[in-house]
């Protein structure tokens, strides 16, 4: 009986484990959810998304070196796109820097200048 009893206690703490890691995961910032964002037009009211102007991140290879990205993300969604800006600590801005700062080392450089804004 004691061995029942403990052997369900730990089946429960191992479930209890499982779900919190499947919870946080859910919950924080990854570079593929910024990809999602990107490419998502519900960002905005107008039909587009980032990827419209910024066909897979072409001309954003250098913008993850910028200290002021959230304003810039913020300004292409609210202009651009006709959207609400994002919390700058949202999840979704972060995963937005997160993605966007890849693009750097995804891209090779291809001397021409970036373009600024859409």
């Amino acid at each position: 009986a004691m061995r029942a009893i403990f052997t369900s206690v730990v089946a429960f703490f191992a479930a209890w484990m499982m779900v919190s890691v499947v919870f946080a995961t859910q919950h924080e910032a990854t570079s593929d959810k910024g990809r999602m964002l990107f490419n998502d037009a519900k960002l905005g009211t107008n039909g587009k998304s980032c990827n419209d102007c910024h066909k897979d991140g072409t001309g954003l290879e250098k913008a993850g070196g910028r200290k002021d990205l959230e304003m810039m993300v913020n300004t292409c969604i609210t202009k651009a796109l006709n959207g609400k800006a994002l919390k700058t600590k949202s999840m979704d801005m972060q995963s937005m820097v997160l993605y966007i700062k890849g693009l750097g080392g995804e891209k090779k450089p291809s001397g021409k200048k970036a373009p600024v804004g859409c």
